[in-house]
This record gives structure tokens, C-alpha cells and sequence, in this order.
């Protein structure tokens, strides 16, 4: 493990005791004190996720937008500063190179944009931004010098609203300022998060991790703050029916396909943006549907998806038991006759078939 990329927080973690894992080329904390505990922690109350493995790239310049507008699904051009938009980057064949966050922002007099991308494929996300860099935007890969914090449940508000001399209780949904974290300096907070419980992200320059660790640590004490690892945070995310890249979505699978039309936007030209515009308007053969199973068992990463008559028609491409529910749930790409809310299928587990109805996403109602 030793070529594995630590956090600034990685001694922190295995001092706490959390279990260690390798994940995008990082060692990350799987679990703390277990994936039902810390998941209804972030559900009924609040919950810390070091997810610093995240990458993070600035866009800057006169040509910034422009780029942007190219190579992302989302109109750009409607971000207003603060805001921030889920995106995704087309890869020209019909798949994504990866989903990202946009931020649009502004310190001092600098205009700029921060994308926010996914650790494993920070290499990759970087050699296609500078490959369609021919608008002379300036770029630049903080990702190793920057920490992130997503501070997610009912009670991240009440934990973190005294850190800051600013009103972030009152921040809308997916908007993002500069502010002083009492005891610790300038951060980039965000009302944003992957788990669907409400709270923040916040993007600490790594010299300034631990302080802000313990600072936040301290301030959720009387709101049962626990530390929270990678399996709860993908608990979380698939309750909500949030994609996961490399399990629902990938080079191989399309916007349209996977329920992302709504970010994805014909108002301006992009990459793959007349192909996806046609399987808009023409339909596609397969689509990305949730589903709870009836039966007893756990629908895992790529089992079989069956029709009525037993034929392999899909693959799972997430599941689990879904601590909230107590049942197990999941998302698979199935053909379109069989996608309708309501239709049964079947999950092929260890050469069972078990049998699964199609819902409505997300699994739960948060709030």
C-alpha cells in the first residue's frame, strides 16, 4: 500500500481506528463503527466524510466559459456567481468521461470556475479538459493541495452555523461562497453533498485539514457528530439514486440512457451534443431504472437482470441493503419495455432468480 496517495487526514482516521482501504489510488476510510451506524447517523443527524481523494480544477480567463460550454452537457452560462451546477462530460462516442460539479466563482477580483471531478479519474478528466483547451483558458490542478470536508445530515446546519461569521443557514440548495471559518481561515463552502440528507462540502487548503477536522468535530459534538467512511457514504448516495461513475455510469453509457437529460441541455452546441439530441428525440433501447427486490437477498455491482421468460436482458449496476428501508434496493440499465414504473424483473444472485419490482427513485424521502 505504500503508493497509495494519503489525505492530510489519513493519521486521523487510523487513529480513530476506521478501517483503511485502497480507493482511486488513495488509502480512504471504508468504515468507522460500522455502515448501518454512521448511514443513520448522516440521515437523522450529521456525519464528517473526508472525501480530499475528490479533484479539483480552476478554470480561468476570458476563454473559461467557452470551454466549459464545450465540453460539459449543462448551460454554464446560466451559472451566476455562487452557483454551482451537476454536470457531465461527454466523451464523443455517446458515454461520459465522468460527472462534475461547475462552481462559478469570484475572490478578490478573479472570475473563475472550479470543476469538481472524481478521484479515479482525475488523469483522465484533466488530458480531455486540456485536449479541448482551444479557447487559451487557463487551467490549473489544485487537487493535491486542497482538503474536502462534506459535513452531511439534518444537523450539518446547526453544527457548522457558528464557525462562520456568514449566514449559511440560509444558503439555497447548490450554491457555494468564500468565508472565514472561525480558528482556521479562508474555505470554500458549499451546499453540497452526495448522500442526500442535506449539508455542506467544504474545500480547505491542506495545511489548514486538521485544524478544520477537529474545529468541526468539536462544534457537531452536541448533535452526535460521527466520522463516516466510504460504504456509508455510498449507502446514502444510492437511497437517493445518485449515480456512482464506474458502476452506473461510464465511457459506455450514455446521458439519455441514464436518466440524465436534465442535464443536459440542446440550448448550445457541445461534444456528442447532435448525437444525444437524437437519442433524445428518437429514444434509446435501454434505460437506468431502480428497483427493490421481493425476494430475500442482496442484488450486487453487475448480477444478471432477467426477464419473465429468463433471459439476461441487464446487469445490475448498483445494490445494496438499504439501511434506511430495510430492504434490499438497486439500479440496473434494462430494456425500454421492461423500464416503466411497476415492471417486475429479476436479479440473477448465485443462480436464483429473485424477483424485483421497478420503482420510482429516490428510495426515500428525505426531510
Amino acid at each position: 500500500m505504500s503508493d497509495l496517495k494519503r489525505t492530510a487526514l489519513s493519521h486521523i482516521h487510523e487513529a480513530l481506528g476506521a478501517k483503511m482501504v485502497p480507493f482511486a489510488g488513495y488509502l480512504m476510510p471504508v468504515q468507522y463503527t460500522g455502515v448501518n451506524d454512521e448511514h443513520l447517523t448522516v440521515r437523522n443527524a450529521v456525519g464528517v466524510f473526508d472525501v480530499s481523494h475528490m479533484g479539483e480544477f480552476l478554470v480561468r480567463g476570458p476563454g473559461a466559459l467557452d470551454l466549459i460550454q464545450k465540453i460539459t452537457s449543462n448551460d454554464a452560462s446560466k451559472l451566476t456567481v455562487g452557483k454551482v451546477q451537476y454536470s457531465c462530460l461527454p466523451n464523443g462516442e455517446g458515454g461520459i468521461v465522468d460527472d462534475l460539479l461547475v462552481y462559478r466563482m469570484q475572490h478578490a477580483d478573479d472570475h473563475h470556475y472550479v470543476l469538481v471531478v472524481n478521484a479515479s479519474n482525475m488523469a483522465k478528466d484533466w488530458a480531455w479538459i486540456t485536449k479541448h483547451n482551444t479557447f487559451d483558458a487557463q487551467l490549473s490542478d489544485i487537487s493535491d493541495h486542497m482538503s474536502l470536508l462534506a459535513v452531511q445530515g439534518p444537523k450539518a446546519v446547526d453544527t457548522l452555523k457558528g464557525l462562520f461569521a456568514e449566514d449559511i443557514a440560509s444558503m439555497p440548495y447548490y450554491t457555494a461562497m468564500y468565508a472565514e471559518m472561525k480558528g482556521v481561515g479562508l474555505v470554500l463552502i458549499s451546499t453540497t453533498g452526495y448522500t442526500g440528507a442535506g449539508g455542506y462540502e467544504v474545500y480547505i487548503p491542506n495545511h489548514l485539514a486538521e485544524q478544520a477536522w477537529h474545529t468541526i468535530m468539536e462544534a457537531g459534538k452536541p448533535y452526535g457528530i460521527k466520522p463516516c467512511g466510504l460504504a456509508a457514504r455510498d449507502t446514502l448516495r444510492l437511497e437517493m439514486g445518485f449515480c456512482l461513475y464506474g458502476n452506473d455510469i461510464d465511457d459506455t453509457t450514455s446521458p439519455i440512457e441514464a436518466g440524465l437529460g436534465w442535464i443536459t441541455k440542446f440550448t448550445k452546441p457541445f461534444i456528442d451534443s447532435e448525437r444525444l439530441k437524437k437519442q433524445k428525440e428518437e429514444g434509446v433501447g435501454r434505460k437506468l431504472v431502480a428497483f427493490e427486490l421481493l425476494d430475500r437477498g442482496i442484488p450486487r455491482h453487475d448480477h444478471p437482470v432477467l426477464d419473465a421468460a429468463g433471459n439476461v436482458v441487464g446487469k445490475v449496476t448498483s445494490g445494496t441493503q438499504s439501511p434506511s428501508l430495510q430492504k434490499p434496493i438497486g439500479m440496473a440499465y434494462v430494456p425500454v419495455s421492461m423500464a416503466a414504473e411497476g415492471s417486475d424483473l429479476w436479479v440473477d444472485i448465485r443462480g436464483k432468480a429473485l424477483k424485483g419490482r421497478v420503482v420510482k427513485l429516490p428510495f426515500i424521502q428525505q426531510g
